[in-house]
């Protein structure tokens, strides 16, 4: 959308800025909301009987076919002349590029999240991998020359400082589970999406978010395929319980596709910092259906290791 056209309407029908910013907040919340049943829907495949690598290619296969149609009709839209869509057809080497990151974005990342959430809770998962803004610094420092402030350090530190009280309180309530190994799994998925973030961004600035996203998202679906393939035989994928379908589903479409496209809406209408505002309050809505839903159990500890930890990743999301 163009922004100069956006401030000319707004200024001239203001009327409409308060309906804008309360659709922007609405999808905002509506996105976390919808984010935060990953792992609540997850825990639910597990229980019905899917493992991780099932799991992951049933989302990605389900998925698959809604980023072929969007890359398609972007690529059409390019090479028919449409004046939004006037840049030259995606050049090779970027195409490349955005199928390897889709490796390490969509498919390690989830992989190792879904394993990860074998050991542990839905809320100590959903608190790991919230810390991965505080990672993005570290790395954009060590790769990209970033400058790091007390103020970034401060952050790093008070996320992770949330995650260890809650990892040690878990370990109270489950002490025969692998509780470290299912934390460094799902640690290791936010270093995957954090490289991923710190990569991307370059690709997406030559060809736009939507084209990379759906490249991305097709080089993912071949390698979670390889992956199952070289795992499972292909009767294990038709064979799961009608129920694993479903969860499947509502991963690939409620989870995933349809509150990304609301959450980049949320920051064209009211901006990126309050997004991040509106977003970080997914940890919390996690627990909560966690203990709801799954009959998790929290305690107090839960409670002041997920507030430590959103309050770290809030330094690091301001400018």
């Amino acid at each position: 959308m163009n922004t100069d056209t956006t401030a000319t309407e707004f200024a001239s029908t203001p009327d409409s800025v308060p309906v804008q910013f309360s659709w922007g907040v609405t999808l905002a919340i509506v996105g976390t909301f919808l984010f935060a049943l990953k792992s609540i829907f997850i825990k639910l495949a597990f229980a019905a009987g899917a493992d991780a690598t099932l799991l992951l290619a049933i989302r990605m296969v389900l998925a698959f076919p809604f980023y072929v149609v969007v890359f398609a009709t972007l690529l059409w839209r390019k090479r028919s002349g449409d004046a939004n869509f006037a840049s030259p057809a995606f050049p090779m080497p970027i195409v490349v590029r955005s199928l390897l990151l889709g490796f390490l974005g969509y498919y390690l990342a989830s992989y190792l999240d879904l394993s990860g959430l074998e050991f542990i809770s839905a809320q100590l998962e959903r608190l790991t991998l919230f810390t991965y803004p505080a990672m993005v610094a570290a790395l954009a420092w060590m790769f990209l020359g970033e400058q790091v402030n007390a103020r970034i350090l401060i952050a790093i530190g008070l996320s992770y400082a949330g995650v260890w009280l809650m990892y040690g309180q878990e370990r109270t309530f489950m002490p025969d589970a692998n509780t470290g190994k299912g934390v460094f799994l799902v640690f290791l998925a936010a270093l995957s999406y954090s490289l991923y973030v710190l990569f991307a961004k370059p690709v997406m600035q030559k060809i736009g978010s939507r084209e990379f996203t759906s490249l991305a998202m097709i080089g993912s679906t071949f390698f979670v395929a390889v992956h199952f393939l070289c795992t499972h035989s292909v009767r294990d994928f038709f064979e799961a319980a009608p129920v694993v379908y479903v969860y499947g589903l509502v991963l690939a479409f409620v989870c995933t596709v349809i509150p990304s496209f609301m959450i980049n809406e949320a920051i064209l209408k009211i901006g990126a910092t309050r997004t991040t505002v509106i977003g970080s309050v997914g940890p919390v809505l996690t627990m909560l259906l966690a203990v709801v839903i799954l009959g998790e159990p929290s305690s107090w500890q839960h409670i002041v290791g997920m507030a430590i930890a959103i309050i770290g990743v809030s330094l690091v999301a301001k400018k």
